[in-house]
């Protein structure tokens, strides 16, 4: 007797992440509570399952949810605002007086929308959150369905959110005990960057982060004037402050790391730390191309992420994907470098490793969430099809994601968002453009 299921998906392709380098040809996996059952032979699943929803993708390649590990989702609303600055500059003379004035928890809340159907639509199934009131980016991801770490930011400067670290760290911890039951939401301590936390801002962090279990998520090493500043105040690089804080550990996420020497790469290697690539960011702010083959060669996890959309403009981890092959290319000279799958895996399974989601969440495997992504490929700009992992890496973008599921439940199909508008999502954009502008 046939066992019941609630979805069996079939598609043309499966990339499965895990094991590595593997495509599977006219595949299906089986979805039942939520969860991925079985990946089997499309012949084999019509005997063995009696699903209540059968999905056909007869021209699509099925990959695990993307996971963008580093962003400030609700600054989707400032996308454009300052564009073509130094960083310095757009940040001090643009960015942080605009926040000042106008963020807010419904400013936060209707970002992190904008932003989380943004990221669903190009099959982002899980991201991690770096802002204020992040209590408002957890409420607007649950809305859409989607996968979040929220980070529980911490800085030594008043905001309106909170007046100094300990206040920052009460609330975020009560945030934290709020959405603790919400099964697609996890947390982490995200003490901004070493250039705005003092040490003994990290030292509470750390305590804190020991206490709970729960990841750090900070810039690190994003430009040369960062590394120059610290070398002033502190007479050390940030990195090596931080070792000396003790911050540096396997539960780290250190956003762009661009500029690390050949001891600081080893550094994070053989303490466990994980690197979130942005390299569209990077280069929108001329920052520099991070080092990702010697990181990767030295044992460092690397996923990828966009930063906001504020310095990138788009929440497009296939993008990420395409640009973090061709400069590992460019940069070290070697065209085999950070070839088609390990692109993928860097924008799913070494993403959610980094997060501690490994276990649940990045690979097509049985027992895993089925957090599900569909690339449809009969586009004639796709054609024609040698490799199905090089399309994806190459030529797809996130035009062609027709189909996207997070546990299990459909998100987008045929490249709608289920749950929102598109209209209804673009006049929140202009409703707070005409207050910014203004």
């Amino acid at each position: 007797m046939s066992e019941p299921i609630d979805l069996l998906i079939e598609a043309k392709w499966i990339i499965p992440v895990e094991p590595a380098g593997i495509v599977l040809e006219n595949h299906a996996v089986a979805v039942d509570r939520g969860r991925i059952v079985a990946i089997l032979q499309q012949s084999e699943g019509k005997f063995r399952f009696a699903p209540r929803q059968v999905t056909q993708l007869h021209d699509h390649l099925l990959i695990p949810g993307l996971v963008n590990l580093h962003t400030h989702a609700a600054m989707a609303l400032l996308r454009g605002l300052a564009d073509d600055l130094p960083l310095d500059v757009w940040l001090r003379e643009h960015i942080w007086p605009a926040e000042a004035k106008h963020v807010s928890p419904q400013f936060v809340y209707d970002g992190a929308l904008l932003a989380g159907a943004e990221m669903l639509r190009g099959g982002v199934t899980c991201f991690n959150d770096m802002y204020f009131f992040p209590q408002a980016t957890a409420k607007a991801a649950q809305a859409l369905g989607i996968r979040a770490v929220i980070g529980l930011i911490v800085t030594d400067f008043p905001t309106a959110y909170a007046a100094d670290a300990d206040d920052y760290l009460a609330k975020g911890l009560a945030i934290r005990d709020q959405f603790r039951d919400s099964p697609l939401l996890g947390f982490c301590l995200a003490p901004h960057a070493p250039y705005t936390v003092s040490d003994r801002g990290f030292e509470k962090v750390l305590t804190l982060a020991e206490q709970c279990a729960i990841p750090l998520h900070l810039h690190i090493h994003e430009t040369r004037k960062e590394i120059e500043d610290s070398l002033k105040l502190f007479g050390m690089r940030p990195i090596e402050r931080l070792r000396r804080l003790g911050v540096l550990g396997p539960g780290l996420v250190g956003a762009h790391a661009v500029h690390l020497e050949d001891h600081e790469m080893q550094l994070l290697a053989r303490h466990g730390c994980s690197v979130a690539h942005c390299p569209g960011s990077n280069l929108k702010l001329a920052s520099g191309i991070a080092p990702v083959v010697q990181m990767l060669r030295r044992g460092v996890n690397v996923g990828l992420g966009t930063d906001g959309a504020a310095s990138n403009n788009r929440l497009d981890i296939l993008q990420e994907m395409r640009l973090a092959s061709i400069l590992a290319k460019g940069s070290s000279g070697q065209a085999e470098a950070v070839d088609a799958h390990r692109a993928l895996r860097m924008a799913t399974l070494d993403g959610a490793r980094a997060l501690g989601l490994d276990g649940e969440i990045g690979s097509i495997e049985a027992g895993k969430s089925a957090d599900l992504c569909a690339i449809k490929t009969d586009d004639s700009s796709l054609a024609p099809c040698y490799d199905p992992s090089s399309l994806l890496a190459y030529s797809a973008g996130r035009e062609h994601v027709s189909d996207v599921w997070v546990a299990g439940k459909a998100c987008v199909s045929d490249g709608a968002l289920l749950c929102y508008r598109t209209i209804e999502l673009k006049n929140l954009a202009t409703l707070w453009q005409n207050r910014i502008r203004s």
